[in-house]
């Protein structure tokens, strides 16, 4: 565990709403998930991940299948007219999807969920994160999360990861981003603050700042 004389926190932030098209007729939104900690239960201390509101759904399902004797926090309800247009329907969901993490993230028996910081710090589709968290994919865990963002991971047949892997490529597996260029970031922000900045909070959102 963290020693004592320091105090050990978890910091998560959801911000940056960007929409992406998904060939000719449809579109998803997704949102990044910023981490900051130094509780030994994360292999990384800070991680930048993007996720879409439906993967949040499946890590609710797998969460609450996990945890039979806990509640698992509501996620913000599910809206078929959502759009980015809506500047108030956008800025309650990331709301909810931050409050959904930070009580997650302050409940030590979830934390034991490996698809969870999969979740968190691994680009992996949600379909991989299923097979890797129980032994299915040529990597584990460890190397999945460390290896995000980095373009190391290829395939589920070949795991080439060591310390000269340096590339910045942010294509790795089941990132929901859009490589092609087509998505559009779409930024909030409160009058009187001049960047679309999020800052990290325990117990207060930074929603407003959006």
């Amino acid at each position: 565990c963290t020693p004592k004389s320091l105090k050990e926190f978890i910091r998560v932030c959801v911000r940056d709403p960007r929409l992406h098209k998904d060939g000719r007729w449809h579109t998803h939104v997704d949102y990044e998930i910023c981490l900051h900690t130094n509780s030994l239960c994360f292999r990384k201390k800070t991680s930048s991940v993007r996720r879409r509101y439906s993967e949040f759904v499946w890590l609710r399902h797998c969460l609450e299948q996990n945890a039979f004797i806990i509640d698992v926090p509501k996620l913000p309800p599910w809206n078929p007219f959502f759009s980015l247009q809506n500047t108030e329907r956008v800025i309650q969901r990331i709301k909810g999807l931050q409050r959904f993490l930070e009580i997650v993230l302050h409940t030590s028996l979830l934390l034991s969920d490996s698809r969870l910081h999969l979740f968190l710090q691994s680009d992996l589709s949600i379909t991989k994160i299923a097979r890797c968290a129980v032994g299915k994919t040529r990597y584990t865990v460890a190397e999945a999360i460390q290896c995000s963002r980095t373009g190391c991971i290829r395939s589920e047949e070949k795991v080439s990861c060591d310390s000269d892997c340096e590339s910045t490529s942010s294509s790795g597996l089941g990132l929901s981003v859009d490589t092609s260029g087509r998505g559009s970031p779409i930024f909030f922000q409160s009058d009187g603050d001049p960047e679309p900045f999020c800052s990290f909070s325990e117990t207060t959102s930074p929603l407003t700042e959006y």
